[in-house]
């Protein structure tokens, strides 16, 4: 053997050795990326070779990616090529037809967290809580969020089909939900009784319901509130429940109203620069009593409000807890024409709690009752009647009995404000 061939074959030997060492070292490290990738590749590697049959490895791997950005948490999800250029033509041309619910998954489907009054979902019967177990056909077993909300928009008067299922209903339902413009985010306001024995200012309860915390929410809020204010009421139930849509920002400026100190919400991911937001005195609107209403269709910048009025010590929460979904997330697009949606950042509470993994629980819980048509009428509300006895508790002279029944709630003439006005 000649000097070259020695010299060849020690060469690949100790690269040979080197590749083997290596990789036993880096298939050891349970920890790390290559580590999950070794046990992906032999997975797909039994299914190819003993599966049943051929199965179609592009189906598989499309569902295992899918799989793989629904087990981080409700928003992180995986467009294929054909989704992603689907949704890139949406949001250069973004449909004028519109369902006006706002989803999550639930248990591996898509999920309607609320939905706006007067939207196309609502009319069509679509509530707070609903599985849609099919969209237009599609199962929404392993279906993007993405994905979701292209299928549900489209032309204004044309229809989509959805199969809902429902606690408590026996049966799937089927239902087409005509696309239209989302619905209302208008402030809905009452003037309640605190005392039915007084019809006087001082003891009125005003009611304001907040659908969205769409752009331009929390300063609509603040005019409302110096409206309320003039008429001399100083009592404020705010119901935040099915409030899931708008922008964090949005739910930071409304929380400024309320608080003169304070932390409202923090920022933090690992690739994201921490971020935090504060009380700022100069924006304060309403010093008066104050209680959040909140529901499991509460979400995002309504949950930052209601959790910045509760761990600030400035009000009670009334209610159920929260949905848990503030977070920010990132679009990455790949190389084969697929994107990444993936969250990068989550939104933590005052105290230091995730927002997205607790939700937000309140300070007393009240069970949500429904009638047939939806909600039930403000004066028949169980959760506003608990808010109300606990904003007339400091007014009262003498301690309520324990077995004490909660005061019937009359609505007042709405001649002090309006009752509803258009965003």
């Amino acid at each position: 053997m000649g000097r070259f061939t020695k010299g060849l074959v020690l060469t690949l030997s100790v690269a040979v050795f080197l590749y083997v060492g290596l990789g036993f070292v880096l298939g050891q490290t349970q920890n790390k990326p290559y580590r999950s990738l070794t046990v992906f590749t032999e997975v797909l590697h039994h299914i190819q070779q003993d599966y049943v049959e051929e199965p179609n490895i592009p189906l598989v791997t499309n569902g295992a990616l899918h799989g793989l950005l629904e087990a981080l948490d409700p928003e992180s999800s995986y467009l294929g090529p054909r989704e992603f250029a689907e949704y890139k033509k949406q949001v250069a041309n973004p449909p004028k037809g519109e369902v006006g619910a706002a989803l999550s998954k639930r248990f591996g489907y898509v999920a309607v967290v609320s939905v706006l009054p007067e939207s196309p979902a609502a009319k069509a019967g679509v509530r707070a809580g609903d599985i849609f177990e099919n969209i237009s056909g599609f199962t929404t077993r392993e279906m993007s969020l993405g994905q979701a909300r292209l299928l549900l928009a489209g032309e204004p008067g044309a229809s989509v089909r959805v199969t809902s299922l429902r606690q408590g209903r026996a049966e799937p339902q089927e239902l087409d939900i005509v696309r239209g413009a989302p619905g209302s985010n208008a402030l809905i306001a009452e003037r309640l009784h605190g005392d039915p024995a007084s019809n006087s200012a001082e003891t009125a309860v005003a009611y304001l319901r907040v659908p969205a915390l769409v752009p331009g929410k929390a300063e609509e809020l603040r005019a409302r509130l110096q409206q309320i204010e003039r008429a001399g009421v100083r009592r404020l139930i705010l119901d935040m429940r099915d409030c899931a849509m708008g922008e964090i920002s949005e739910g930071v400026a409304a929380a400024r109203l309320f608080l003169s100190a304070g932390a409202i919400v923090s920022l933090r991911g690992q690739t994201v620069a921490r971020q935090e937001f504060a009380a700022d005195p100069a924006k304060v609107a309403w010093k008066h009593a104050l209680t959040v209403l909140t529901s499991d269709g509460t979400a995002g910048a309504a949950e930052v409000l209601a959790a910045a009025i509760a761990e600030n010590k400035r009000g009670s929460t009334v209610g159920d807890r929260t949905w848990g979904a503030a977070s920010e997330q990132k679009l990455i697009p790949l190389e084969d024409g697929a994107a990444l949606m993936l969250t990068v950042a989550n939104y933590y509470s005052p105290s230091g709690k995730s927002i997205p993994a607790e939700g937000v629980a309140p300070t007393v819980r009240v069970v949500q009752r429904h009638s047939d048509e939806g909600r039930l009428p403000v004066a028949e509300d169980p959760v506003v009647r608990k808010a109300i006895e606990l904003l007339m508790k400091p007014a009262t002279p003498a301690p309520q009995p324990a077995a004490a029944s909660v005061t019937p709630v009359r609505p007042l003439p709405a001649r002090s404000f309006a009752l509803r006005e258009a965003a």
